[in-house]
C-alpha cells in the first residue's frame, strides 16, 4: 500500500480551502440514519458522517443525498465492500508501483549516461492525483462514511483488541485520513527526486586524494560515493596497518569539507584532478594517473566551492513538504506526520531510546576497550570503529577479491540467492520460492530495494556493481538490501490481508535487513562466528547503535530548526545544522572520543535525500537486537523470518510484542552490553 499511503501523506499547498459548515446538516443526518438502522448503529454513523463531512467541499456535490445512499449497516453488505475495496486497491497500488519504477528506471540503474529528461521523469509522480481522484469520484468518501479512522492513542491504546479484519479495515480507512491537493504531490515527488540524484552521483575519485607529502594512499579507480561509501572505506581501513590511519583521516577531513561545503565543486565526481582536502588546493591530474575507464571530466583547477546545493536540496524537500501542513490536522508538520502517521511511535519516546544508549555509562567502558584495541588515543572517526566485528580484521582487498570472484554481475548474486536463503535456515521449496519473487539490477547509487505492490509483481534488489564485479561495499550492501526484499515477499504474498502488506515502519524493514547483514561474512564463505565472536557482536551492535543514534538526533533537530525558520536560506541552514552537528557531538562524542566541534554527525546523505528517516536507523538497531536474540534462541533464522514478516502493518509493540513477547525496548542491548563489558 505503499504508493497509495505515500500520495495520501504528502504534498499540500499552503492555504486549504475552507469547509463548508455542514454541522447542522450533520446533525439532522445522525439523527435520520440512527432512526433507520437502529441505536446499535449510532457509534458508527456518528463517527462516519464527521469523517465525510471534515474532508467534504462544495464542489463534491450533496452531502445528505451522499451520506444516505452509501451507509453500510449490514455486516454483510459492508464485509463485501471491504473485500472489493482490498481486492482493486492491491492491482490499483501495486500498478502505480511498477509505473513508478520504470519512470525512475535510468536514474536507478546503472545503465548509461543520464539524459536530460531522466530526471524529469524520475520526478513524475503517477500516484500524485490518485488520493484526489478517489476523493472525486467518492469512493475515498464510501471509506470514511464505513470504516473508522484511529488516532495514534487509539491504535496504541485498543490495537491490542481489534481482530486482524479490523486492523486492515484501519489501514483502509487510513489512506483518506487527508485531502491533499495533487499538484503538491507531484512537487514533493519532483524535490525528492532532485535530492535524491543529487546524491546518487555525489562520488570522489580516492585516488586523486593527496595527503599532506603529496602522496595517492588509495588505489587506481577507487570512486566512492558520499557518505555511504567514504564511511565503509573508513571502516576498512581499520585493518591497513601501514596507512589505514592516514587514510581515516584523510576521509574525515573529505567528509568535514562536505558538510561545510568548503569542497571545491571541480573535484566532485572528477577523476581529472587531484585534490588536497586538508589545503584544499585542486590541480590537474597528470594523464598517467587518469583511470582508462574513467569519464572524461573538465581539468579546470578552479577552486570555488560548490556553494550550499546540499542544503538547497534539504530546504527543497522541507519547503515541498511543509505545503502539506494545513491539510493535516492532526499531523500538521512533516515532523509529527514521520512520527505519529509514518512510524506510529511517538517523537519523545523515539528521542528518550536514543538519549538512553547515548547517556549509558557504558559508553565509556566500550570506548576504552576501544581504545585498548587500537592502542592510541581515540579520534572523532572512531565513532566508525568496526574492529569487534570480523570484518574488520580482515583485509579490504581479501574482502573485495573473494566478493568479486563470486558475483562478477547482478545475474551472479540472483542466481546464489537460493544458497544463501538455504544457508539462512529457509527450506529448499522457500529458497525457490522467495529466489523466483526477487530480482537484481545494477544500481547507479549506493543501492536500495524497492519493494512491490501486488501479489505478481516482485521486488527489486538494487546494489552497486563497479567494471570489475561486485566489490565487498557492494556485496554487504546487497545483503541487507536482501534482507528487505524477503521480508516484503512474505509481507506481500503470504499476509491474510493486503491492505496490512509491510511492516509497522521503516525502522522494521531496517533491522530485519540487519538480520541478514549480520551474516554476511560466512555467507561469503568465512568461519562463523564462536563464542568469542558472539561477544564482541554485542559489543558491534551497541557502537553502531550509539554512532547512529546522534545522527537522528541532528537530523530531527535541523527538521525542527526548518520549521522555526522557514524563510531561511541554504546558507543559514547550513550554518545551522553546522551548529547542531557540533553541540551534539560536543554532548555525546567529545567525552569518549575528543575532537570538540566535529561536524562527521552532518555527514549522512540521508538527511538530504530521505527526509526524517535517519531515526530509523537506531530505532532498527535495537528492533534488530531484540529479533535477533530471539531467533537465536530459536536456532534458526528462516522459520522465524518468515512467521514475523507475516504479521504486517500493525502498531510497532504490537508486533514485537508478537514476534519477540516483548515491546520495542533498548534494556535488552544495554543489559547483552553490560554483561559483554564484564566478561
Amino acid at each position: 500500500m505503499a504508493c497509495l499511503v505515500a500520495a495520501a501523506c504528502t504534498g499540500g499547498t499552503s492555504t486549504p480551502p475552507s469547509a463548508p459548515d455542514f454541522k447542522g446538516m450533520a446533525a439532522a443526518l445522525k439523527t435520520e440514519l440512527v432512526e433507520r438502522h437502529g441505536e446499535s448503529q449510532r457509534a458508527r454513523v456518528e463517527r462516519g458522517i464527521d469523517q465525510v463531512a471534515a474532508l467534504w467541499r462544495k464542489q463534491d456535490g450533496d452531502l445528505a443525498a451522499f451520506v444516505r445512499e452509501h451507509f453500510l449497516a449490514d455486516p454483510k453488505e459492508l464485509d463485501a465492500m471491504f473485500a472489493r475495496f482490498e481486492a482493486n486497491f492491491e492491482q490499483l497500488d501495486g500498478h502505480l508501483v511498477e509505473i513508478g519504477r520504470e519512470m525512475r528506471r535510468a536514474s536507478d540503474l546503472d545503465s548509461g549516461p543520464l539524459l536530460k529528461v531522466d530526471p524529469l521523469f524520475a520526478g513524475y509522480d503517477p500516484s500524485a492525483h490518485t488520493i484526489e481522484d478517489l476523493f472525486t469520484n467518492k469512493l475515498g468518501f464510501i471509506v470514511l462514511l464505513n470504516f473508522p479512522l484511529r488516532s495514534l492513542e487509539e491504535k496504541l491504546d485498543e490495537g491490542k483488541t481489534y481482530s486482524r479484519h479490523e486492523w486492515a479495515e484501519v489501514r483502509l480507512a487510513g489512506r483518506f485520513a487527508r485531502r491533499v491537493p495533487p499538484e503538491i504531490n507531484q512537487e514533493i515527488a519532483a524535490a525528492g527526486t532532485a535530492a535524491e540524484l543529487y546524491i546518487a552521483e555525489y562520488n570522489i575519485w580516492m585516488h586523486h586524494l593527496l595527503d599532506q607529502q603529496g602522496r595517492r594512499i588509495f588505489p587506481k579507480g577507487l570512486r566512492l560515493l558520499s557518505h555511504w561509501n567514504l564511511r565503509d572505506e573508513l571502516k576498512a581501513d581499520y585493518a591497513d596497518r601501514a596507512d589505514g590511519l592516514t587514510k581515516q583521516r584523510m576521509i574525515a577531513r573529505v567528509m568535514e569539507r562536505i558538510v561545510t561545503q568548503t569542497i571545491p565543486q571541480v573535484v566532485i565526481d572528477n577523476p581529472a584532478v587531484d585534490w588536497n582536502p586538508f589545503t584544499n588546493q585542486v590541480t590537474a591530474s597528470p594523464a598517467a594517473e587518469i583511470e582508462d575507464n574513467a569519464p572524461k571530466r573538465s581539468a579546470s583547477i578552479d577552486p570555488a566551492a560548490e556553494a550550499d546545493v546540499r542544503y538547497g536540496r534539504l530546504r527543497g524537500n522541507f519547503l515541498a513538504a511543509r505545503r502539506a501542513d494545513p491539510y493535516s490536522p492532526s499531523a500538521p508538520t512533516e515532523i509529527a506526520r514521520a512520527f505519529d502517521m509514518g512510524a506510529e511511535t511517538p517523537e519523545e519516546r523515539v528521542k528518550a531510546l536514543l538519549t538512553e544508549v547515548l547517556s549509558s555509562p557504558l559508553v565509556g567502558k566500550v570506548a576504552a576497550m576501544v581504545q585498548e584495541k587500537l592502542g592510541r588515543p581515540l579520534e572523532p572517526h572512531d565513532i566508525w570503529y568496526n574492529g569487534f566485528v570480523a570484518r574488520g580484521r580482515i583485509p579490504e582487498a581479501e574482502l573485495d577479491a573473494r566478493s568479486r570472484a563470486r558475483y562478477p554481475t547482478a545475474e551472479a548474486f540472483a542466481r546464489d540467492m537460493p544458497r544463501i536463503l538455504k544457508e539462512l535456515g529457509f527450506s529448499d521449496e522457500r529458497a525457490r520460492y522467495l529466489a523466483a519473487r526477487i530480482l537484481v539490477d545494477p544500481a547507479r547509487g549506493s543501492g536500495h530495494a524497492m519493494g512491490a505492490g501486488r501479489r505478481g509483481d516482485f521486488p527489486r534488489l538494487r546494489t552497486r556493481i563497479e567494471r570489475d564485479g561486485m566489490n565487498y561495499k557492494g556485496y554487504n550492501i546487497a545483503i541487507h538490501e536482501f534482507g528487505h526484499n524477503v521480508e516484503q515477499v512474505f509481507s506481500l504474498y503470504d499476509v491474510d490481508h493486503t491492505l496490512l502488506a509491510g511492516v509497522p515502519n521503516t525502522a522494521f524493514t531496517e533491522a530485519l535487513a540487519f538480520v541478514f547483514q549480520a551474516r554476511d561474512l560466512e555467507l561469503l564463505g568465512f568461519p562463523k562466528p564462536d563464542a568469542a565472536s558472539e561477544r564482541l557482536r554485542v559489543l558491534n551492535d551497541f557502537w553502531q547503535t550509539w554512532e547512529i543514534a546522534g545522527v537522528a538526533l541532528v537530523d530531527i533537530a535541523v527538521w525542527h530548526w526548518m520549521y522555526e525558520h522557514p524563510d531561511a536560506s541554504p546558507r543559514e541552514l547550513r550554518d545551522a545544522t553546522m551548529r547542531i552537528a557540533r553541540e551534539t557531538w560536543n554532548q555525546y562524542y567529545a567525552p569518549v572520543l575528543g575532537g570538540k566541534d566535529s561536524l562527521l554527525l552532518g555527514i549522512y546523505s540521508h538527511m538530504i535525500d530521505s527526509p526524517l528517516y535517519l531515526f530509523n536507523y537506531p530505532l532498527g538497531h535495537l528492533i534488530a537486537f531484540q529479533i535477533e536474540e530471539h531467533i537465536r534462541k530459536a536456532g534458526t533464522i528462516g522459520p522465524e523470518f518468515e512467521r514475523m514478516t507475516k504479521f504486517g502493518a500493525v502498531t510497532p509493540d504490537l508486533w514485537m510484542e508478537r514476534a519477540t513477547g516483548a515491546p520495542v525496548s533498548a534494556r535488552p542491548l544495554l543489559q547483552a552490553t553490560e554483561a559483554a563489558v564484564r566478561q
